[in-house]
Order: C-alpha cells, then sequence, then structure tokens
C-alpha cells in the first residue's frame, strides 16, 4: 500500500491525525495554486477551505492507484474556475489593495515583473493553469494533465500557446525585441 493509500485510509476510519497531516501535506500547494489563479488572498483563503472540504468528502472516489497530489490539485484547479464564474457574474470588490505588501524590486525589473503578471493573467483560463502549474510550481507534464484532465498533448500545445501569448504581448510593450529579419544579400 502506497504512502497516499495509507493516509487517505487513516482519514476515512475517521483518524483526526491523519486529516491533519493531508491538509498539512498539501496546503501549501493548494493555497499557492489558489492564489495565484485567483489572485486574491482572500479568495485563495476561501478556496483553499472548500478544496479540502470536497477532499474530505470524496476521498472515498478517490483511485488508489492514482498520487493523490494531483487529484487534489485538480479538486483546487475545479474550485478556482467555479469560483472565477461566480466572481464574473457579481460586482468585484477592489479593497484588496491593503492585503498586498509592496514588493517592488529596487532594479528597472520592476516594469517587466508587472507587464508578466499582468500578461499571465490576461491569459485564457486554460492556458494560465497549465502556465502557473508549469513555470511558477514545477509541476511535470503528467502530473497537469491530471489535473486538468486534458491529455498531455494538450498541455504541452497549452503551454506553448502560452508561451507566445506573453511573448507577443512583452514584444507589443517594448519589453522584448522584435527579432531582426536577416538582411537580403546584394
Amino acid at each position: 500500500m502506497s504512502v497516499d493509500a495509507a493516509l487517505v485510509q487513516r482519514c476515512l476510519a475517521s483518524d483526526p491525525a491523519a486529516a491533519r497531516e493531508l491538509v498539512e501535506r498539501f496546503q501549501t500547494d493548494v493555497l499557492a495554486v489558489c492564489r495565484r489563479l485567483l489572485a486574491h488572498v482572500h479568495d485563495a483563503e476561501d478556496v483553499t477551505q472548500e478544496v479540502f472540504l470536497r477532499v474530505f468528502r470524496s476521498l472515498r472516489t478517490w483511485d488508489n492507484q492514482r498520487p493523490l497530489r494531483p487529484w487534489i490539485l485538480s479538486i483546487a484547479v475545479n474550485r478556482c474556475r467555479t469560483w472565477i464564474g461566480r466572481r464574473a457574474k457579481g460586482p468585484e470588490l477592489a479593497d484588496y489593495l491593503h492585503e498586498a505588501p509592496d514588493q517592488r524590486p529596487t532594479d528597472d525589473s520592476s516594469e517587466l515583473v508587472r507587464e508578466i503578471r499582468a500578461a499571465v493573467d490576461a491569459l485564457r483560463d486554460e492556458y494560465r493553469e497549465v502556465f502557473v502549474l508549469f513555470h511558477e510550481h514545477g509541476r511535470s507534464y503528467e502530473e497537469i494533465s491530471e489535473v486538468v484532465d486534458r491529455p498531455v498533448g494538450t498541455v504541452k500545445t497549452w503551454l506553448h500557446r502560452a508561451r507566445l501569448e506573453l511573448l507577443d504581448r512583452l514584444k507589443s510593450r517594448g519589453l522584448v525585441p522584435e527579432e531582426e529579419q536577416p538582411k537580403p544579400q546584394t
């Protein structure tokens, strides 16, 4: 029996220490994904709590032949999608500014960092999800594939398209030089 399967069995047997262990083991990853996809600290914290409620309600459905982390992260991504959908239907609150500490770099890279964040935030949801999971959380194509429930080829395509869109945006803003075309020989 795998470590994941043993932990799930203990949770299913109502072992409070196992439940605490499961949350502690995956909380950082879930919160990080939620914070990046939702871009609001309080929303991310709320969704993280929802994720773990879902996890505990659904533990019996987990396939113990598969790793637990991608299954939990897929729940997180789905909860974020739902939250974004609900948020889009209602007015957006603008009082989140006090939550973010001022972390401006002291050099000229601050504009580039801001533009990259804005470019990532502007990506289609699917592209942003795979981009964040791959580049910011270091997940493999296979793990991302499980999280977003799409084939590895689709994940690679979305990641490639996300990179192209980011590059185009940065070029259009003058932050990345256009490739020079070779001059014709005369």
